[in-house]
């Protein structure tokens, strides 16, 4: 509700101050600009989606995406170990973390609510460790292919849309890092 109220206001206020600054026509035609340039970018962007969801339905219907899951288990079991054992659960977590690697932010987020709501059964009403994990795992998550980054670049006319794959892996890298480190101290200091 507040961000709808704010992103109202500066419209709002951009729209009056270039009309009363004489620029009506100018604004018109941003307006219509930025409308074709969000259609063109969602169809780019809806392409690409459907093409790594087609992906991530072919790796679960072959078995790759089970596959990953049990070489992401031992892993992930450090992560939550209150849900090793849980075999649905840290297949949840797993497939949230295979659609975070691909940069699929989109089909993260479906997986990571299934995974959050098994873990919210374990303890209603309070966030546990392991849940808040998942949220600093699934916000900051290692992106091996940035999909969602790269379809936005091609959209905008980039040639060369995965040049940024160094400055990606390091920066998804040390984010992940530094957020399960704060995850864990934390874990650990309101325990006392």
């Amino acid at each position: 509700m507040a961000m709808t109220l704010i992103w109202t206001g500066m419209v709002v206020v951009s729209v009056v101050y270039g009309l009363l600054a004489g620029n009506g026509p100018a604004v018109a035609a941003a307006a219509v600009e930025g409308a074709y340039a969000a259609v063109e970018l969602c169809l780019g962007m809806a392409g690409i989606m459907c093409l790594w969801m087609g992906v991530m339905e072919v790796m679960k219907r072959s078995g790759l995406a089970g596959g990953l899951s049990r070489l992401l288990r031992p892993v992930l079991g450090l992560l939550y170990p209150d849900f090793k054992g849980d075999g649905e659960t840290m297949d949840a977590i797993s497939a949230n973390v295979s659609a975070n690697l691909l940069g699929l932010g989109n089909a993260a987020t479906p997986l990571g609510i299934q995974a959050a709501r098994r873990m919210a059964l374990r303890s209603p009403g309070v966030a546990s460790d392991s849940l808040c994990m998942l949220v600093v795992c699934n916000t900051a998550s290692i992106q091996l292919i940035p999909t969602t980054v790269a379809a936005v670049r091609l959209s905008a006319g980039c040639e060369t849309p995965f040049d940024i794959l160094p400055a990606v892996w390091l920066a998804s890298a040390i984010s992940v890092g530094v957020g399960v480190l704060a995850a864990k101290f934390f874990s650990r200091v309101w325990r006392r």
